[in-house]
């Protein structure tokens, strides 16, 4: 089981984040929160890449807030600095995991998923991305931009990162000669969160997890 720890950003202030840790570890995964915080669920996740095999760190983007209400959810989300998420908690997470050595990928859920996407645009430390259902806009993030070795989760059944916008992004990575791993499901946003009651699908989430493990250990 991992535990809250403290963390450099590259501007000298400190983050606080979960950290899980594995024994003879292949890699490093920083895990980005959906918008209701880093909660136990988001923890679970760490703990789940350090069983097989990878330290994971989660940063706590809210400094501490975490809900179960979609409203306050979305005003929490609409308040965080992406910029700021990006450049130096997401930055200060990858040097962290980097000094334990070997490669740091990023992989997040939902506004997680987005900003997996500008940390593999913004990022230079990052060395690999793999998005779950979250994209931000291209004037932050622009996914033509990305060079590293990226794989995309998506759900058909998705009104907020819609299939539209997914074929937006697989577009304009192949459009710059990229060869992103993009795998679509017919499923609903969320579907790889297992306490979400409407939205988990457990067969989705388990070829997305193994799907995901087979990348990682191409690229870290």
């Amino acid at each position: 089981m991992g535990a809250m720890i403290e963390f450099a950003r590259p501007d000298g202030g400190k983050t606080k984040g979960f950290l899980a840790k594995a024994e003879n570890a292949k890699g490093n995964i920083v895990v980005i929160q959906e918008w209701w915080g880093l909660n136990d669920q988001i923890c679970g996740i760490a703990d789940r890449y350090a069983r097989v095999g990878y330290n994971a760190l989660a940063p706590d983007l809210y400094k501490g807030r975490v809900t179960a209400v979609a409203d306050e959810a979305n005003h929490l989300m609409e308040g965080l600095d992406f910029a700021d998420a990006t450049h130096q908690d997401l930055a200060g997470a990858v040097g962290h995991l980097a000094k334990l050595g070997g490669k740091v990928a990023v992989s997040g859920y939902c506004m997680g998923g987005a900003l997996t996407v500008a940390a593999c645009v913004h990022i230079k430390a990052c060395a690999a991305g793999v998005c779950y259902y979250g994209i931000p806009p291209a004037a932050f993030a622009d996914p033509a931009k990305i060079r590293v070795p990226f794989q995309g989760h998506f759900a058909n059944q998705d009104d907020w990162c819609t299939p539209a916008a997914v074929n937006a992004l697989e577009k304009a990575m192949k459009g710059a000669g990229q060869k992103p791993d993009i795998y679509r499901y017919d499923a609903k946003h969320a579907f790889a969160n297992e306490r979400s009651v409407d939205a988990y699908d457990v067969s989705c989430a388990n070829q997305a997890w193994d799907r995901m493990l087979a990348f990682l250990a191409k690229h870290l």
